[in-house]
């Protein structure tokens, strides 16, 4: 397993790194969750994700299972969480306001039995609180060592300017992290958000990197019975001929390499520098062990270049601004 560093950070992380979305605490058994984040220490990732959100704050319960297991190091493991969406129907307790925040962090240190997590990420951007606030309770939370650092989750490059702005003028501790939607299918953050980030000293941990398992090739001859695409609408509206056909010339190019599609997929966002981890989802411990494969994968230019021609989809600014090719050059 490589690592690299959380943008202009001192914190280093594993290129794959292992997320609770949708499955721990849900539709995956907890000793099958203790196993996969077993299998993912021992096959050096560090970074385990997770939020108050998925599956009600019982991911971040089974999480704690797990770091009281007497062969973990909760110390070498870098811990996240999130918070911004609705966890009971009090008005006060969804968004970024210091008393959500509060009660929020609170909460999840009791589920993860930890006295502190490694990073805080705000969930959503949240347009009811002043970033003024919002940032200062984060300080609050850094300086009382509650929380090592903090990020944002799927803001846009405006929102990203405007909280590292407020956060200098208040010489608050800055976000070091942002967590967007990136893969091979949704490529928006090239745009804005990964310059902007860089700029700013942010690195990237992506989630969604297989596309749900689209980017696996578990799809590319019909939906398999159980699956997890026999249950998301957001997975078979994607299931285009157009993508089908993609995805199968793709399998072609992974299995030229000898390696899987997952791994083509994984290696292909750690091309890029700005990424700090793509995390991945795990139902099975062989799920991981096949995954972290992809931090010894590293991609020629001449494949990049067939897979580029392949995908097709490289992110295009909207007609009412289209930059000149010195800007585009310079972004690159």
């Amino acid at each position: 397993m490589k690592y690299r560093k959380v943008g202009k950070s001192g914190l280093k992380i594993s290129e794959i790194s292992l997320g609770s979305w949708l499955t721990y605490g849900g539709t995956v058994e907890s000793e099958i969750a203790k196993k996969c984040m077993t299998t993912a220490v021992e096959h050096g990732i560090n970074f385990i994700d997770s939020a108050e959100i998925y599956a009600r704050g019982e991911a971040e319960k089974v999480i704690a299972e797990f770091l009281a297991e007497e062969t973990v190091k909760r110390k070498d493991l870098v811990i996240s969480s999130k918070v911004f969406w609705p966890m009971s129907e009090d008005i006060n307790r969804w968004g970024l306001s210091r008393k959500n925040i509060r009660n929020a962090i609170e909460g999840t240190l009791e589920r993860l039995n930890l006295d502190y997590i490694d990073i805080y990420y705000m969930h959503r951007y949240d347009y009811m609180t002043p970033i003024k606030e919002t940032v200062e309770i984060l300080d609050d939370l850094i300086r009382s060592g509650k929380v090592l650092y903090w990020g944002t989750s799927v803001w846009t490059a405006a929102q990203l300017e405007r909280v590292n702005a407020v956060a200098k003028d208040l010489q608050a501790h800055k976000p070091i992290v942002e967590q967007p939607l990136y893969n091979m299918i949704s490529r928006h953050i090239e745009l804005e958000i990964m310059s902007v980030a860089k700029t700013h000293g942010m690195g990237l941990t992506v989630w969604s990197p297989l596309g749900q398992g689209l980017l696996t090739g578990k799809y590319n001859d019909g939906i398999p019975e159980g699956s997890r695409g026999s249950r998301s609408e957001s997975i078979t509206k994607r299931l285009t001929e157009e993508n089908l056909d993609k995805l199968k010339k793709l399998c072609d190019v992974a299995k030229s390499l000898d390696i899987s599609m997952s791994n083509l997929a994984l290696a292909w966002i750690l091309r890029k520098p700005e990424i700090s981890s793509a995390i991945i989802g795990a139902s099975k411990p062989e799920h991981v062990i096949e995954n972290v494969k992809a931090s010894e994968v590293t991609l020629s230019n001449d494949v990049l270049d067939q897979i580029e021609e392949i995908l097709d989809n490289v992110p295009e600014w909207p007609l009412t601004y289209k930059p000149n090719k010195y800007y585009l050059e310079m972004m690159r």
